[in-house]
């Protein structure tokens, strides 16, 4: 039986057991007195108890946490891709750009946000998730505020790298408390959350800017500075009710009772023997990047992200140059990443459903092949729109599910909390160079931008493939040991034989 990486209900075969054993003693045995009989029936009412609080416990993440994830997840995504929608608003004309400086500001972005990632998933452990996303949102709202302010391209940087910096902070830290609250088994549904924000900022980014666009300039100031500055106040305010609003952790939560706050510390104290501390330590910093299944990992997520960045940056500028005014390019993607959001949740609802992640894995990146495929073969901009709803409704639900599943397939936690920044910081390379796919002098249908970005999402399926052959090889080692009798192959974590990959 495999052993859960991060925490589960106790199984309900095992209380069964118990309680089937208890009452035979029971029945067999006239000598015991009453007052063992009595002892025995508090011991079960108190396991039961526990459970009943645990799952009360979890109830109440979902609807109080999982909202809230939502809303940062929204923020956080609307700040960073709301240059793609600035830029048919007239951004690039009015701070003076020209060549591919709109391209070097979009890839700044990226090497502080891939450097930042460990120390801030580091620092959740020690001051809690809603101190480390607090002081995160607050910083990139205020960069955002201030993005609106800008008058030539060294500004602009700027602002990007600070971004980077502050938004380094999200997607793995998100992940990283999701893994310590839910099981394994349910914690895609959760993930999908995150990445169904990305799709709703997506929709509500189109219709913000849509908004905004058709406002035109107020108080001498151009509509796409308001952009930022409206969605950097929002940001700014959210960061500060997060401080209050969000738990310190899963067994210090303020809307747990206390009951459900000793249900959960119970919880965490029993699963320490097979997960570790969460506690960063340079051991298992070495462990997790001498991991091949992190490196083989990262590698997948870099090509999936090189095509997502690409997608998320240039969307209303690729939907522009299919001939579309600029105007409609920005609430045209408002039914693209709605659609994207539907996709999302029923891919991370089928994949906790089956537990066969692996496969769905597979198949998802054959949307965005074949979207890309439609708008490499013609130039219809009916067909070309089509294709692009394809492209995202693949990209952004593999990246949901596949971090699921490496949360799944990583322990201890220790190991966990580097591995999962460490493969994200991998991928997020991917923004350096994407951030050039799309360059002006391929338009207007960006043929070659296209074509890379396919090129990337064959590159996902054939990772895909060798890393769920490596997990079952991992597990067949494993069973070939049990068989022979082996009780420990002297390895912790994931490795060691009680743990199972899941695929």
């Amino acid at each position: 039986m495999a052993v859960p990486a991060v925490t589960t209900f106790p199984k309900s075969n095992d209380r069964d057991e118990a309680f089937v054993q208890v009452s035979a003693e029971r029945a067999s045995s006239e000598k015991q007195n009453d007052k063992e009989l009595d002892v025995k029936n508090e011991l079960s009412n108190d396991e039961l108890a526990d459970f009943a609080a645990e799952k009360s416990a979890l109830r109440k993440f979902d609807w109080i946490l999982l909202p809230q994830i939502m809303m940062i997840g929204i923020m956080a995504a609307l700040d960073r891709i709301n240059i793609g929608n600035a830029r048919v608003m007239g951004f690039e004309t009015s701070i003076g750009l020209t060549g591919s400086q709109f391209n070097d500001i979009a890839m700044v972005f990226s090497p502080t946000y891939i450097v930042f990632e460990i120390p801030w998933v580091v620092a959740v452990p020690y001051f809690g998730i809603h101190r480390v996303l607090a002081v995160a949102g607050l910083g990139w709202g205020v960069v955002t505020l201030g993005t609106g302010f800008i008058h030539n391209y060294g500004q602009a940087i700027a602002t990007r790298v600070l971004l980077g910096i502050f938004e380094a902070a999200l997607v793995p830290c998100l992940i990283f408390i999701i893994s310590t609250i839910w099981p394994r088994e349910s914690q895609a549904k959760r993930v999908g959350f995150v990445y169904i924000a990305s799709s709703i900022s997506g929709a509500f980014g189109g219709l913000i800017a849509y908004a905004i666009q058709i406002s035109g300039e107020r108080h001498g100031l151009e509509s796409w500075r308001w952009l930022f500055i409206v969605e950097g106040v929002v940001s700014t305010g959210l960061a500060m009710i997060c401080w209050i609003s969000l738990p310190k952790s899963a067994e210090d939560a303020w809307f747990l009772s206390e009951r459900e706050k000793s249900a959960m510390m119970a919880k965490k104290q029993r699963e320490i023997v097979y997960k570790g501390e969460a506690l960063f330590t340079w051991a298992t910093f070495k462990v997790a990047c001498l991991e091949p299944l992190v490196w083989l990992a990262g590698l997948i997520l870099f090509s999936n992200a090189s095509a997502v960045t690409g997608y998320a940056v240039f969307l209303p500028t690729i939907l522009a140059g299919m001939g579309y005014t600029r105007v409609q390019a920005n609430y045209l993607t408002i039914p693209i990443y709605g659609f994207t959001g539907i996709v999302v949740m029923s891919a991370a609802y089928v994949s906790d459903r089956l537990q066969r992640r692996g496969i769905i894995l597979a198949i998802l990146p054959l949307f965005p092949i074949v979207g890309y495929s439609i708008a490499i073969g013609t130039a219809n901009r009916a067909a070309g729109y089509f294709g692009m709803f394809l492209c995202a409704a693949g990209l952004i639900s593999f990246t949901c599910i596949f971090l699921t599943w490496l949360s799944n397939n990583i322990a201890p936690d220790s190991k966990r909390s580097v591995a999962l920044p460490a493969l994200v910081s991998l991928a997020n390379i991917s923004g350096i160079s994407s951030s050039y796919i799309y360059q002006q002098d391929d338009a207007p249908r960006f043929v070659r931008g296209n074509s890379i970005s396919v090129s990337f999402a064959v590159m996902v399926v054939i990772g895909v493939v060798g890393m769920y052959f490596l997990l079952l090889k991992r597990n067949n080692e494993k069973k070939k040991l049990l068989s022979e009798g082996v009780t420990d192959n002297g390895l912790m974590g994931d490795r060691a034989l009680n743990f199972e990959y899941k695929l």
